[in-house]
C-alpha cells in the first residue's frame, strides 16, 4: 500500500495581504513551490505573449486596443492574479485546470469525489479544496488551519458555491507526492505543516472562540471582528510594499522559477488584528 504523502502532514498557508492566488496554488501542490514573484513573472510572460499575438494581427484591431497598453491583464498591483496565471503555474507540474461546467468535467459534476483538487474563485479571492491522503480539506487561506470536509459535505458545499456564483475549476494530473519538509525551502512566511489532528484542534479552537468561520458566499471576504474602515486600513498597510514588489516584478522578464521565499511573516499581522479586535470589542461593551 502506498504510504501517506509528506508523511501524512497537511500544508496550509494563512492569508497574507491579497496573495490568495499564491496560497491557492501552493496548497493545490501541497508545498511552498511558488512565491508572489514567481506568479508575477508568469503574468508578465503572459502579457508579453498576448501583446505579440495582437501585434502580429491574429486578432482584429478593434479588439486588440486594450491588450496593447502597458497595463497588465494578468495581475493587478494589489496582487490579484488571473486564472491563466494559475494555469501556467500548475502546468509547470503537468497539471491541467479545467472549468467544472465544461463537458469533459461532467463526471466530476455527478461525483466530485472522483477528483483530487478544486480551485474556487469569486471576486478577488481564490482558494482550493484538496484531497490529501484520501481525505478532503478546505484550504481557504482565510482559515487558521485546513478544514476537514466529509465526502457528503463536499458535494453539497460545491453545489452551494456554484449557486452563489463562484467559478470552480478541476485540477487533474500527477500531483507532487513529496515536498522536502526538512529543507530550507520547505516553508515561507505564511506556510505551515500541520498534522490532521493539529488542523482539527485549531479549527475547533477557532470555532469555539469565534463561532464557525464559514465562507461568505455572496461577499468579498473580511474579518468579522473588524469594521469596514479598520479592515481597509489594515489592507492598505499590508499592500504598499506588495504593490511596489509586483510592479518591479512586472518589469523583470526573467523566467519564473518554482521556488518559494518568504516576503514576510504573518505573526505581526495577526497580532495587529488581535489588538484591533480587542479595541473593537471594548468599544462595543
Amino acid at each position: 500500500m502506498e504510504g501517506a504523502s509528506n508523511g501524512g502532514m497537511l500544508y496550509h498557508e494563512v492569508q497574507e495581504s491579497k496573495l490568495c492566488a499564491v496560497h491557492c496554488v501552493n496548497t493545490v501542490l501541497q508545498g511552498p513551490f511558488f512565491s508572489e514573484f514567481d506568479l508575477a513573472a508568469l503574468a508578465s510572460d503572459l502579457d508579453r505573449s498576448e501583446r505579440q499575438v495582437m501585434l502580429e494581427g491574429r486578432v482584429p484591431a478593434a479588439s486588440s486596443g486594450d491588450f496593447l497598453t502597458e497595463e497588465s491583464h494578468n495581475v493587478s498591483l494589489d496582487g490579484d492574479f488571473s486564472i491563466q496565471v494559475l494555469q501556467k503555474a500548475l502546468e509547470v507540474w503537468d497539471l491541467q485546470v479545467i472549468p467544472l461546467n465544461c463537458p469533459i468535467a461532467e463526471p466530476a459534476q455527478i461525483d466530485p469525489e472522483l477528483e483530487n483538487a478544486f480551485i474556487c474563485h469569486l471576486h478577488d479571492h481564490w482558494f482550493c479544496i484538496r484531497k490529501v491522503n484520501g481525505e478532503w480539506y478546505n484550504f481557504d487561506s482565510l482559515y487558521a488551519a485546513p478544514e476537514h470536509l466529509s465526502k457528503f459535505y463536499l458535494s453539497a458545499y460545491l453545489d452551494s458555491l456554484k449557486g452563489f456564483g463562484w467559478s470552480i475549476f478541476i485540477v487533474r494530473g500527477n500531483f507532487p507526492k513529496e515536498c522536502p519538509i526538512s529543507s530550507s525551502d520547505s516553508s515561507n512566511g505564511y506556510g505551515q505543516w500541520l498534522s490532521p489532528e493539529d488542523a482539527e484542534r485549531i479549527t475547533k479552537s477557532c470555532n469555539t472562540r469565534e463561532g464557525p468561520k464559514r465562507i461568505k458566499l455572496t461577499q468579498q471576504h473580511s474579518d468579522p471582528f473588524l469594521s469596514a474602515e479598520e479592515a481597509d486600513r489594515l489592507l492598505e498597510m499590508e499592500d504598499e510594499d506588495l504593490k511596489a514588489a509586483i510592479a518591479a516584478s512586472l518589469l523583470d522578464s526573467s523566467p519564473a522559477k518554482p521556488t518559494a521565499e518568504a516576503s514576510s511573516t504573518t505573526a505581526s499581522n495577526l497580532e495587529n488584528e488581535k489588538e484591533i479586535s480587542k479595541e473593537k470589542t471594548a468599544q462595543e461593551d
